[in-house]
């Protein structure tokens, strides 16, 4: 699976999953979400966000809940 909105890097936020061109990290997304923020809501308070980024956020954890694994490479 390859995702193209999701950066893994060592040297942003300790190598924690983030939104690719932000410091969001995929988590906040998922903690949004739980605590019963709608999607509009969500892109009303981070408008650097798109509905697709939220998307591919939650597909990222349902892979990661699946035990399967995500790896990029940076040059």
């Amino acid at each position: 699976m390859h995702f193209e909105r999701i950066e893994v890097n060592p040297k942003k936020l300790g190598g924690k999953p983030v939104i690719k061109g932000t410091r969001i990290p995929v988590y906040l997304i998922l903690d949004l979400l739980g605590n019963g923020w709608s999607i509009e809501e969500i892109l009303e308070n981070y408008p650097q966000l798109t509905r697709e980024d939220i998307f591919e956020a939650i597909r990222y954890a349902s892979m990661v809940l699946k035990g399967e694994e995500y790896v990029e490479v940076f040059s």
